[in-house]
């Protein structure tokens, strides 16, 4: 007798996605880390009634590792924040469009861009430590240890009141209209 094939409920939420120059860039979509969900109102208070809270790791390959100060790592660091604030708001609103309170996590300050900000910056580094168990540098400016791109790496946050799969779609329609082609 043959039985049909059982696939697990929980999807996997990952997208792989490369840049026109050839850069790479890693989304996945979690549930927040339970310092977050403890802390929700003082980092985020708009969303006080927000159960459902999806998170975003936004990570981007760097040209240069990120673990020294200069002038040409802080341009960088400028034009990879850049490029995250400008996709990011781009699906925060599709997102909101569709009804579903979305923001980003600035990554200079901790602080949300679309919401009121809270007495407590958002740790963006810990969350990627905590989520994707990456090693962390701690120096000047803590700094991750990517798997594959070293401290080559530039983390940064969206979150979203919307079901995953909905997430991920508008991330994934949002990045063709970046330039961000999907890589499977």
């Amino acid at each position: 007798m043959s039985y049909p094939k059982i696939y697990p409920f929980k999807k996997d939420y990952k997208i792989n996605l490369v840049s026109q120059r050839g850069e790479e860039i890693q989304i996945s979509i979690h549930a927040p880390t339970q310092y977050v969900r403890k802390n929700c109102q003082r980092i985020l208070p708009d969303w006080s009634n927000k159960l459902g809270m999806s998170v975003a790791i936004v990570l981007q390959q760097s040209q240069f590792a990120l673990t020294e100060s200069s002038p040409r790592v802080e341009t960088e660091k400028q034009r990879l924040r850049a490029k995250f604030m400008r996709f990011a708001c781009d699906v925060a609103f599709d997102l909101k469009d569709k009804n579903y309170f979305s923001d980003l996590i600035d990554p200079r300050t901790g602080y949300p861009l679309l919401s009121h900000p809270g007495q407590t910056p958002h740790d963006d580094t810990a969350v990627v430590k905590k989520l994707l168990k990456y090693p962390m540098i701690c120096n000047k400016c803590r700094v991750l240890i990517h798997p594959k791109w070293g401290t080559a790496v530039y983390p940064s946050i969206l979150l979203s009141a919307a079901p995953k799969i909905i997430i991920a779609h508008t991330i994934k329609t949002n990045a063709i209209l970046h330039g961000w082609e999907e890589v499977i």
